[in-house]
C-alpha cells in the first residue's frame, strides 16, 4: 500500500492550481530565453533524439541532499515538488517551471520564501498505447523496475544544484544529464526459477506485447521426486524484483547495521537477513510442506501491480493471471493444476488481491489468507464512506470543517491527511498517472472516462465524491458487498476459504473495513462462511495474524506461516480422492 506520510498542508490560489492541474502541456520555450529570467531545462539531446511525452518533476530542498528524487513523500520532512505534463518536447526547446506549475506541499512557487535552495529535475517518460477499447493514452511503460518514477530505466535526471528563488522565480539552468540504466534480471539458482510469459489477453487489450512474470521457489527434493505434483502457494503483493525473504547463507558478519525508524530498531537489516536464512533452513528441513511458492509480477502502466482483477482501465489481468500465467507455472514445474491445490496469501495490496481472486474466481483457488488488506468494504474506504459521505477530505458542519486523517501511528497520532496524500500524487502525475496508491485504486475500480483515463472517485482538489463512480465501484469491486450479494450463488465455493487478519491500529485505518466485512461473514448461512477473522492488539500495518511475534518479525514470515496453515487445513477443502500425501515427503 503506502509509504511514509506527512502532516497538514495548506491550499492556496485554487484558481491557478485548477488550471495547472488540468493542463496537459507545459510551457515550451525556445532556446533564446535567458537564464536570468527563470530556471530552464533544455531538451536532453545526449540521451534522446525523438519527441518526448511524459511528466517533468522539479524537486526542491533547503539542504544539499545528494539525491532529491527519493525525498518526496508524505512525511513532515518531505522535500518540495512541482510537476507538469510534457507533450512533444523536441530538440532545441527548453522547459521552464513557473507559478502555474502544480506543487506539493506548497502549491505555488509564489509562496516560496526568497533564498538559496537545492534543486533536482527528473523526466518520467510516457509512451503511446492504442487500446482495444478505441482509446489512445499516454502512460509510462514498466521497464523492469515495477513502475517507480524515480528508478525507471530510461528516465533522465539532473544533478542536485544550488539555485536562487526570488519573488517565486527560480533562476538558473539545469541539465538532465543522467540516464537511469537498464535493470539486470535475476539469475536462476537451484531453488529459485524466474519465468516470463507473453499474455495474449493483455497484449490484445494494450495493443502491444505485455508480459507477466514470476519467481518460483522449488520445494526441497524437487529433482529427486520427478513423479510428484505439487500444490501452488501464490503470494500476492507489490512488484517483487526476486524471491524475497529467502537466503541460503547466514547473515553477513560484516554487515553494517542500520536503524529502522518504522520499528525503532537498530540492526533491522541484520534481522531481515536472519529471518530469510531461517526460512531457507525451514524450507529445506524435514516436515515442511513441499509446495511451489510463487511471487508474481504483473505491473501495469498505472502501478507496480494490477490488483489481479479484470479492469476497464488496466485490462483483463485477473483472467491473464488465472488462466494464462498460473497454468503455465503448473505445467513447467509439475503443479497439481486443480483449484483446491492453489492457495493465495498476502498483505496490504496483496491482502486485497488474495481476497479478490478468491471472490472473483471461487473455484479456481482453494483458500485465501488476506492480511491487512486494502479497503475491502467501501463504506470504510480508509476513513471515507463512499456511499454516504459527500466529501473525502472534510467532515463538514454548519460552522467548521474537520480534515479527514490519512495516516496514524499505533497510538493514534495523525501525521497525514487524505488531502496530503492526494496532492502529492497530483505532482507526480495527472489523469491517474502518478503510479501511486490512490491513483491505482481509481485505475482498477473506475470506469474509463471520455478521455480514456480513469474517472475520478473524487475531485482531487476539493474532495467532492462522484456518486456515479462510487456506484460502479460498489457493484464491481466492493468485496464485502459482493460476498453479501452473491453468497447464495457462490457461498458453497467460498465456505472455509476466507481468512482475514488486521491490526486494530492499522496505520491506514484498514481495520474498519475488516470489521464491516466480518459482520457480513458472520451473518452467512447455508453455508456459514466457516473461516477466520482476527485482529492484533495495537498492531500496525502488515500484521499477519501471528499473535506471538511483534510486527517487525511477523511481517517477514508470511511464507512460513500461511503455507503451514494451509497444509494443516487442506483436508477440509480438498475434494474426495485428492492427493494429500505424495507432496509431504
Amino acid at each position: 500500500m503506502f509509504g511514509m506520510f506527512r502532516s497538514l498542508l495548506i491550499f492556496s490560489c485554487i484558481c491557478v492550481f485548477a488550471f495547472s492541474c488540468q493542463s496537459s502541456k507545459a510551457p515550451v520555450l525556445q532556446s533564446t530565453a535567458t537564464a536570468e529570467d527563470e530556471l530552464f531545462i533544455p531538451y536532453p539531446s545526449q540521451h534522446y533524439d525523438e519527441p518526448l511525452d511524459g511528466r517533468l518533476v522539479l524537486l526542491i530542498s533547503t539542504t544539499a541532499d545528494t539525491d532529491l528524487r527519493f525525498k518526496l513523500n508524505d512525511g513532515a520532512n518531505t522535500c518540495q515538488g512541482f510537476g507538469m505534463d510534457i507533450e512533444g518536447w523536441t530538440r532545441g526547446q527548453e522547459i521552464t517551471f513557473d507559478q502555474t506549475s502544480f506543487g506539493y506541499p506548497i502549491q505555488s512557487m509564489a509562496d516560496l520564501d526568497d533564498g538559496e535552495y537545492f534543486v533536482q529535475v527528473l523526466f518520467h517518460k510516457y509512451e503511446s498505447f492504442t487500446r482495444s477499447d478505441g482509446h489512445t493514452v499516454l502512460l509510462p511503460m514498466d521497464r523492469g523496475e515495477g513502475q517507480q518514477w524515480n528508478r525507471a530505466p530510461g528516465n533522465v535526471y539532473s544533478a542536485v544544484q544550488e539555485v536562487m528563488i526570488e519573488g517565486g522565480r527560480l533562476k538558473g539552468n539545469i541539465e538532465l544529464n543522467t540516464l537511469i540504466p537498464q535493470i539486470t534480471p535475476p539469475t536462476d539458482t537451484k531453488y529459485v526459477k524466474h519465468i516470463k510469459l507473453k499474455s495474449d489477453l493483455l497484449s490484445e487489450f494494450w495493443g502491444r506485447d505485455i508480459y507477466l512474470g514470476a519467481h518460483v521457489l522449488l520445494p526441497e527434493g524437487f529433482d529427486e521426486h520427478p513423479d510428484v505434483k505439487y500444490p501452488l502457494a501464490i503470494m500476492h503483493g507489490h512488484f517483487p524484483s526476486d524471491f524475497g525473504g529467502w537466503r541460503t547463507t547466514p547473515p553477513d558478519p560484516n554487515l553494517e547495521e542500520t536503524y529502522s525508524a518504522r520499528f525503532d530498531l537498530m540492526g533491522y537489516n541484520k534481522v531481515v537477513q536472519q529471518e530469510a536464512y531461517d526460512f531457507y533452513k525451514l524450507w529445506t528441513g524435514p516436515d515442511f510442506p513441499r509446495v511451489l511458492a510463487v511471487l508474481i509480477q504483473h505491473p501495469t502502466p498505472y502501478y507496480d501491480d494490477s490488483y489481479a482483477v479484470n479492469s476497464e482501465n488496466n485490462g483483463p489481468y485477473g483472467d491473464a493471471l488465472t488462466y494464462e500465467l498460473i497454468p503455465h507455472i503448473e505445467e513447467l514445474f509439475r503443479g497439481i493444476g486443480e483449484g483446491w491445490s492453489r492457495f493465495v496469501y498476502g498483505g496490504s495490496t496483496g491482502g486485497w488481491e488474495a481476497l479478490a481472486v478468491q471472490v472473483k474466481y471461487p473455484t479456481e483457488y482453494g483458500t485465501c489468507y488476506a492480511a491487512c488488506p486494502d479497503p475491502i468494504d467501501f463504506r470504510a474506504y480508509c476513513l471515507v464512506n463512499l456511499y454516504e459521505d459527500d466529501n473525502a477530505y472534510y467532515e463538514e458542519g454548519p460552522f467548521r470543517k474537520t480534515m479527514v486523517a490519512g495516516h496514524r501511528d499505533y497510538l493514534g497520532n495523525v501525521d497525514a491527511t487524505l488531502r496530503d496524500m492526494n496532492t502529492r500524487e497530483l505532482v507526480l502525475g495527472s489523469k491517474g498517472r502518478s503510479g501511486q496508491q490512490w491513483d491505482i485504486w481509481e485505475a482498477v475500480y473506475s470506469p474509463v472516462g471520455s478521455d480514456g483515463y480513469p474517472r475520478r472517485i473524487w475531485d482531487r482538489l476539493t474532495g467532492e465524491i462522484d456518486k456515479e463512480v462510487a456506484a460502479y465501484w460498489k457493484e464491481n469491486y466492493d468485496l464485502a458487498y459482493i460476498l453479501k450479494r452473491d453468497w447464495g450463488k457462490h457461498g458453497k465455493d467460498w465456505a472455509g476459504k476466507i481468512h482475514l487478519y488486521c491490526g486494530d491500529m492499522d496505520n491506514y485505518y484498514l481495520n474498519n473495513a475488516v470489521y464491516l466485512a466480518e459482520e457480513i461473514l458472520e451473518e452467512t448461512t447455508n453455508p456459514y462462511y466457516n473461516g477466520e477473522v482476527d485482529y492484533g492488539d495495537r498492531a500496525e500495518h502488515c500484521w499477519n495474524g501471528d499473535p506471538d511475534e511483534p510486527n517487525h518479525i511477523s511481517r517477514l514470515r508470511y511464507h512460513r506461516m500461511f503455507i503451514q496453515k494451509w497444509a494443516a487445513n487442506v483436508r477440509n477443502i480438498a475434494p474426495e480422492g485428492a492427493d494429500l500425501a505424495s507432496w509431504r515427503y
